[in-house]
Order: structure tokens, then sequence, then C-alpha cells
């Protein structure tokens, strides 16, 4: 994918070295930005492999509501290094997609009391009954949470735009980890659009991704560079079965088509 490594290329050109929490320094850009057409296939970089199936665990366990990682645990270890003894995750972000907490008033009593919204399910109703809304709006940062969590969300509000019978999505990230994250970012919205889109009959348009700290760690600079002398491949297909959203299930979903590059090695920075 043409665009990934662009971006790239302008974190290491004009990037500028930055501490972080890790401590390990990264190289970083303010407010990069690149969009894709998913038209012309399924946005899995061919210039490494990427983790498929690790990818669409992770998906399906967003779409689940679920606060914790023991059912995911037994497919990938992805957050286990954020989780706590007991699998519980202060950055769940499909708690949030499907159950967001929101103090609403009470008609009744004039008090206000906590309801939890899916937003993932209203986003639904309204691509619909009223697809040229501009309200489908989706976010997975509560305040009060991201003070207390060890990972407060990074890709953390998405939006959705249909356009001519097109289905877009622009998702907004506070800090993005261009070796590890980005590639599992893009693939992961890609594949939520053409969720939403098949379920609302609409035509896959584009994913557009605004990273607020586009970063580089310094020991995955070699690796990188190495990605970079690679030419992209095709992009893949990807099918889905005509399932509703909360029955889908890993078995509905097929990628073909995919013949990338062997992987990259990069350490996670915890």
């Amino acid at each position: 994918m043409r665009e990934y490594l662009d971006l790239v290329e302008r974190v290491l050109t004009r990037g500028t070295l930055k501490k972080n929490r890790t401590g390990i320094d990264t190289i970083s850009c303010f407010a990069e930005h690149y969009r894709v057409d998913l038209q012309n296939g399924y946005p899995l970089l061919t210039t490494k492999r990427v983790n498929f199936n690790s990818m669409l665990y992770e998906v399906l366990w967003y779409l689940s509501g679920e606060d914790h990682i023991r059912n995911l645990q037994k497919h990938t270890k992805i957050w286990d290094a954020w989780a706590d003894e007991n699998g519980r995750l202060e950055t769940a972000y499909g708690r949030y997609w499907r159950r967001f907490p929101s103090a609403q008033i009470n008609p009744a009593t004039g008090k206000y009391e906590v309801a939890e919204v899916d937003q993932i399910g209203k986003v639904i109703e309204l691509l619909k009954t009223d697809p040229n809304s501009r309200r489908m709006v989706v976010t997975a940062w509560e305040p009060g949470n991201a003070l207390s969590s060890k990972l407060p969300p990074c890709h953390y509000t998405f939006a959705f735009n249909v356009q001519q019978g097109r289905l877009h999505c622009h998702l907004t990230q506070r800090s993005g980890d261009i070796a590890l994250g980005i590639p599992f970012n893009v693939a992961a919205y890609a594949l939520l659009t053409q969720i939403l889109a098949q379920e609302a009959g609409l035509a896959l348009g584009e994913f557009s991704h605004t990273i607020v700290d586009a970063h580089i760690y310094v020991n995955h600079i070699d690796g990188l560079k190495e990605q970079m002398k690679r030419t992209p491949k095709p992009l893949p297909h990807l099918a889905i079965e005509r399932v509703p959203i909360d029955q889908l299930r890993f078995e509905h979903f097929s990628l073909t088509g995919y013949e990338p590059y062997e992987p990259i090695k990069f350490e996670v920075a915890v």
C-alpha cells in the first residue's frame, strides 16, 4: 500500500526526536493524514505480513462490547500487557462502542440517570434511515476512564459519511505507532467499514486517517527502511457473509489473494 510507505517516508524525513513514557525515543510528526479508496482492495499491507487473523479476532472482540480479554486471549495475546490479573481491560474499546455510559435526565424525576448507549447500533440505524446524517460519530474516549487507564484509547473517535451511495470512514487517532499499530488500525477500520456498508446496503467508499502524534520508535527505523525497499503487491480481497452484525463470527470472513513479503520483527514498546 503506497499510502502507508509515503507516511513512513514523511515521518522519517520530517520527524523530530521525542521522548515518551516507554523510555524508547521516537521520531515524531504532528497531524499526519492519509486516505485510501476501499474499492481498490482490502488495505492489508503487502510489504510485510500482517496477522489478519489476530486483527479480525480483535475487531470481533470490539463488536462484542466486552470489557475484559478473557475470550480474546483464546485467540491472540495482543492486549495481555495492559490487562489486569483477571483479564479486565480499562481500554476496552468495544465496551464504549457498544455500551457507552451516558448521563441522561429522567423526564419523570428530573434527575440524571446513567444509561448505556450502543453507538455502533445508532450508526447502523442512521445509515438505514437517514444516510445523509452528519451525526454518525463513535467515540471510545471517556475522560474519567482515560485518566486512570494504563493505556487510554489511541484510536479514540471515528465518523461515517455517505456520499453518492458510498460509505466513508474517518478515524482520528491521538497516538500512532507506525511500524506496529497503524497497519492494524487501517485494516481494522476498513473491515468495520465493510461490515457496516454491507449491513446498510451501501458501496464501499474511502478510509481517511488522521494521526495526531505519528511516530516511529527508534528501534523500528531499520525495519521500516527495509520495508520501504519493497514494492507493494496487489491488495487482497475480503468477503463477508451476509450475517447480522451481532451474529458475525470468525468463520464468516474470507481473505483471498494475500501474498505479502515475509514478516519484519518489531518489538512492542509498553
